[in-house]
């Protein structure tokens, strides 16, 4: 049998991160945490955690994450279909997925909402770039993920979600300022953009396809899909955004875009662990239906 506290330190450590994280949220000393995981990893003959910073889990590692994940998911329903099983009443369970800062600004979070309110679940959700939340299912840290890849990681199903259309947009004040002779290559490259974070390719992505090469953008880093809209309208820089998010702003002028009729639609995918359990199935049926009503088809 499997040392399932020992498994519930080595999940912990890759959720949290650390050692010392990982022992405040299980309530134990971060020497218990690290006797766990050793002990662990002497009986599977194999490392399961990388001792970095942030700590993450290896191949066996994040096999071992993905099974406690599903276990406790399936222990919950379980309990739902046995109440004598859980006499203090059914314990919440909670759900790791990770999704982009875009899709939960704009349609994902109330399907997450929705879902939440009606189950007995804790979500816990990462944000993270569309092209690299893949990682996270791959690392074990999450059962399912919003992503811009297709092709399933090992152990997971993907679904089409649609297409995000982005704008390029600023303030009028902005474009008369750095685009008065056009947008080009030239400007472009002195024009100050926003970007999400390092990982962020949309804005030099929309800029190779109009010049037809690579353009080095100056960059604002703005962690968040509001804050975005936020600075565009205070004239701070021009950014890619989620046409839902400035639908209102272009109505009313106060952004425009930079050059018409040049949206970037991005193709989303929605992973997640192949026989999880009928949990992650309802999460998924709710995040399908609004990713349907809201995004374009693909």
């Amino acid at each position: 049998m499997l040392d399932y506290s020992a498994l519930a330190a080595s999940v912990a450590v890759v959720r949290e991160g650390s050692f010392e994280r990982a022992a405040r949220a299980l309530h134990v000393t971060p020497s218990a945490i690290s006797q766990r995981i050793r002990q662990l990893e002497e009986r599977v003959g194999c490392p399961l955690v990388v001792r970095e910073q942030p700590c993450r889990a290896t191949e066996t590692g994040r096999r071992l994450c993905q099974h406690v994940d599903r276990v406790r998911l399936l222990e919950q329903e379980l309990q739902g279909a046995l109440p004598a099983l859980a006499p203090q009443g059914l314990a919440r369970v909670t759900l790791p997925v990770a999704v982009n800062a875009d899709s939960l600004a704009t349609w994902a979070a109330p399907a997450i909402a929705t879902f939440a309110a009606a189950h007995p679940v804790l979500m816990d959700v990462t944000v993270d770039d569309q092209d690299h939340t893949t990682e996270w299912l791959r690392s074990g840290a999450v059962l399912a993920a919003v992503t811009a890849t297709a092709h399933p990681a090992a152990g997971c199903n993907s679904r089409p979600l649609g297409a995000m259309r982005y704008l390029a947009a600023a303030s009028p004040a902005f474009v008369r300022h750095h685009f008065a002779s056009g947008v080009g290559a030239g400007t472009l490259a002195r024009a100050p953009s926003l970007v999400f974070n390092s990982k962020d390719a949309l804005q030099a992505h929309w800029a190779r396809r109009l010049c037809h090469r690579h353009v080095e953008l100056p960059r604002h880093a703005l962690p968040s899909s509001q804050a975005f809209v936020t600075a565009a309208l205070a004239g701070m820089g021009w950014g890619l955004h989620p046409l839902g998010l400035i639908a209102p702003h272009l109505a009313d002028g106060s952004l425009v875009e930079l050059v018409p009729d040049t949206p970037l639609d991005v193709p989303l995918h929605w992973q997640y662990a192949r026989a999880a359990s009928g949990l992650l199935e309802r999460l998924s049926e709710e995040v399908l239906a609004a990713a349907r009503a809201a995004l374009l088809p693909a």
